[in-house]
């Protein structure tokens, strides 16, 4: 656990890096498994790894319903750390809890209900939706422990521990990572579940991650007592407290994730050989991503504490200072990117039109990955800053204008397929630039929470 007089005081890069690393190398496990799921996957051909492509854009914006609770509590919990009102945190972390029981419990039963609608309006074809299916059903089942988790890891975060949700979440992926070719295709008595086997792989593993953090949590771990959560009752004006903190930031997240919805249609007009390439562009700008969602966390966290401590001045160096790390690092990706395209493709598909569109969309992809690193770092230290608006205001038109452009871009100039990989690149570099600006201003400073 990063003590609380280093992220008020001490070195700023070594306060990063020890923030970050734990954070990072967790991630790196991440992208591990979403690496060796689409893997496995892709040994079942073009036709199922479109099914995980198109389930994944949905299970995005799930994903980014949890920020509505983590981002709200990372906001007040290491406010009230940095100002020493433990109980207050506290009392948060009870709430946050609450909040994700309400919310995720709403989610499982819509979704797996809407299931078949969505896929359907993605225009999948007929034996990736069959695929698709029950590999999303799955997932929506599996909600409620997501949410637990994420505002479990959210807490300690928030209090300086990012060595404990690293922990959890490698036991959590390590699983995951046996599981998935155990069920994916039956060893012994388990059953060759195909697709399906990849999601329910998950689900276990989310399972045991919520049960691990919350004995952790409800044991004291992070820094502070959160016991008699049975005995907690929902507290309207704090649930909306949270609620209004992290929905901003959490509604660009959903609007970035319902736009892959409209995308991937543009995908498939081009057939499932463009889905499946699709899927291994995501799997490998999730490296960037993870990498810098590390370091996200890292400027949430100081930035959230200095302001507890009224050292706003120190806060923007840290935010800064994360920044730097961040494009340091996505520089060297995008050299791998745009060298290696086809060889990073072929451990994926040997298909030979998969390998062509995958192999230039990793090199459209990686003339944006600095831009952004800028993006999620910034956007980690509004969060840190309870100044979610921000975010939202250049997040959601940005993703927005993505639909018409890739249209335009595919079909209008003629770009094909390409057309809408460089929609994202392009649309990712203008809202880095604008990030860049808006926090420079340094209104966030005076934001009061």
């Amino acid at each position: 656990m990063t003590n609380t007089n280093n992220i008020v005081s001490g070195s700023i890069i070594g306060t990063v890096v020890s923030l970050a690393v734990p954070v990072v190398l967790g991630m790196f496990l991440e992208f591990a498994l979403s690496v060796t799921d689409f893997y496995w996957v892709g040994r079942l051909g073009p036709v199922a790894q479109d099914a995980v492509t198109s389930s994944m854009v949905v299970i995005w914006t799930v994903f980014a319903t949890s920020s509505i609770i983590s981002i709200g509590i990372t906001a007040l919990v290491s406010r009230h750390v940095g100002a020493g009102d433990l109980d207050r945190a506290s009392f948060y972390t009870r709430q946050g809890l609450i909040l994700a029981a309400l919310i995720y419990g709403a989610v499982t039963v819509v979704g797996y209900y809407c299931t078949p609608f969505v896929l359907a309006f993605m225009e999948t074809g007929e034996q990736t939706f069959i695929m698709a299916v029950p590999y999303l059903r799955i997932f929506f089942l599996s909600t409620l422990f997501l949410g637990f988790a994420q505002t479990s890891y959210a807490t300690f975060r928030a209090a300086g521990d990012t060595i404990t949700p690293t922990v959890v979440g490698c036991i959590a992926v390590a699983l995951n990572m046996v599981l998935d070719p155990l069920l994916i295709f039956g060893l012994g008595p388990l059953p060759a579940l195909g697709v399906p086997g990849a999601s329910l792989a998950t689900a276990i593993s989310m399972a045991c991650a919520a049960s691990l953090i919350l004995w952790r949590l409800f044991g004291g771990k992070s820094g502070f007592r959160v016991d008699g959560i049975l005995r907690t009752s929902p507290h309207p004006a704090s649930l909306f407290k949270i609620a209004r903190i992290g929905l901003p930031i959490a509604s660009q997240h959903i609007v970035f994730g319902m736009v892959y919805w409209f995308l991937i249609r543009v995908v498939h007009r081009f057939g499932e050989h463009a889905g499946a390439a699709m899927g291994i562009g995501n799997r490998m700008e999730s490296l960037s991503y993870l990498t810098c969602y590390g370091l996200s966390v890292a400027a949430s966290t100081m930035v959230g504490q200095n302001l507890g401590a009224k050292n706003p001045d120190r806060a923007a160096r840290c935010a800064w200072g994360a920044s730097g790390l961040a494009l340091g690092i996505t520089l060297i990706i995008t050299i791998v990117f745009v060298t290696l395209p086809r060889s990073i493709a072929a451990v994926f598909t040997d298909d030979p039109e998969v390998l062509k569109i995958a192999a230039d969309y990793l090199i459209i992809l990686g003339i944006s990955q600095s831009a952004m690193a800028i993006e999620i770092v910034l956007e980690g230290a509004f969060s840190g800053a309870g100044d979610t608006i921000p975010p939202m205001v250049v997040m959601v038109p940005g993703a927005v204008a993505r639909i018409p452009l890739a249209y335009y871009l595919a079909f209008n100039l003629g770009w094909g397929i390409n057309g809408v990989w460089w929609t994202l690149t392009i649309t990712s570099v203008v809202k880095a630039l604008v990030f860049a600006y808006w926090f420079k201003l340094g209104r966030w400073k005076g934001k009061k929470i």
